[in-house]
């Protein structure tokens, strides 16, 4: 049976603007808290008033849907090679498999890319001529992304009481991070309604964090902690970023931190189709996973462990624990 909707979890809305200021520390340590807060209890926050200003956000949006208005003979010019090993380039829909339900196809498709310099994960560029000026823009937008992951685990690491405010960022030099575009296709309600199709279904991270930015259509949804099986609307915010903890950041933090489920399901009432044929709306994201680097080693943060309360994780490196993870999705 489908799962339940509800309203009555709040995810919660940071002012992240205190933290940019080195000379507010109370200002500093409340975003701090603020945002470990909500991974211990929701595992969820919005963050309006980051360092990504509306114009470069919009831009972002507006390369993503050019992108994928490309003819579908383009978008192939920089295929997902095949196999797991490599995480890059043009997925077409049904590709991942986000669920092992096989059965219920993700009707999405997607494009990753990563760091220039990334041996072990080699971008896949679409030649120039196709899209002027999209592999320029998406590489600047790469590492303005990463400047605000390094300023989330520099909050986190305060929230934590850890005294390096640098612990968790300096694993972390952008190298291995992820930058992913996606294209939510219109589909029939009913496909969704009936759970004969998915537009994503429900899941975690395996990443550190991630920085989700999302347009204005709605339709991810995340589990309610203290209710298991129910689901709550994540609704957009204009030019805010929804960050998530991911599983990664729930085992360095002997599970304090929460990896969440969540969905990408049907559009709110108020604006879920497009025209009379009960076809919903196309859907536009640019999730941003943060990963640390392959040889960081995922152990227990020593704030968060204690006689009391062990270490509940046998500690292995980023690089064993993404390749483990990324030869269940393809």
């Amino acid at each position: 049976m489908p799962s339940k909707i509800t309203s009555a979890m709040n995810i919660p809305v940071v002012d992240f603007s205190p933290w940019k200021d080195p000379q507010d520390r109370i200002g500093r340590l409340r975003v701090a808290q603020e945002i470990v807060d909500a991974f211990k209890n929701v595992g969820f926050v919005y963050l309006v008033n980051h360092s990504l200003p509306e114009p470069v956000l919009d831009e972002a949006f507006d390369w993503t849907k050019r992108f994928f208005s490309l003819p579908e003979e383009d978008k192939m010019k920089a295929p997902h090679p095949e196999g797991w090993a490599v995480y890059r380039g043009y997925s077409w829909p049904g590709l991942e498999k986000i669920s092992h339900m096989k059965q219920v196809p993700d009707v999405k498709e997607m494009y990753d890319m990563g760091s220039e310099t990334n041996p072990h994960q080699p971008n896949q560029w679409l030649p120039e001529d196709t899209l002027p000026g999209f592999r320029d823009f998406m590489n600047q937008f790469y590492w303005e992304c990463s400047r605000v992951a390094d300023e989330v685990l520099r909050a986190i690491a305060i929230g934590l009481d850890l005294e390096d405010e640098a612990y968790l960022a300096k694993k972390h030099s952008g190298e291995n991070h992820h930058q992913r575009l996606l294209h939510y296709l219109p589909i029939p309600a009913e496909g969704l309604e009936k759970e004969r199709a998915s537009r994503c279904m429900a899941h975690t991270n395996w990443s550190k964090l991630t920085l989700l930015f999302q347009d204005d259509c709605g339709g991810l949804e995340v589990e309610d902690v203290s209710n298991p099986g129910t689901f709550i609307p994540a609704e957009p915010i204009k030019n805010a970023v929804v960050v998530n903890a991911g599983d990664v950041l729930q085992m360095w933090s002997n599970d304090k931190l929460k990896s969440i489920n969540h969905r990408v399901t049907l559009p709110p009432l108020s604006d879920r189709f497009d025209g009379e044929n009960r076809m919903t709306r196309e859907r536009f994201s640019i999730p941003y996973f943060v990963c640390g680097d392959t040889d960081a080693l995922i152990e227990c943060i020593p704030s968060c462990m204690s006689e009391k309360e062990p270490a509940k994780y046998e500690p292995t490196t980023v690089a064993a624990y993404h390749l483990m993870r990324m030869a269940t999705l393809y």
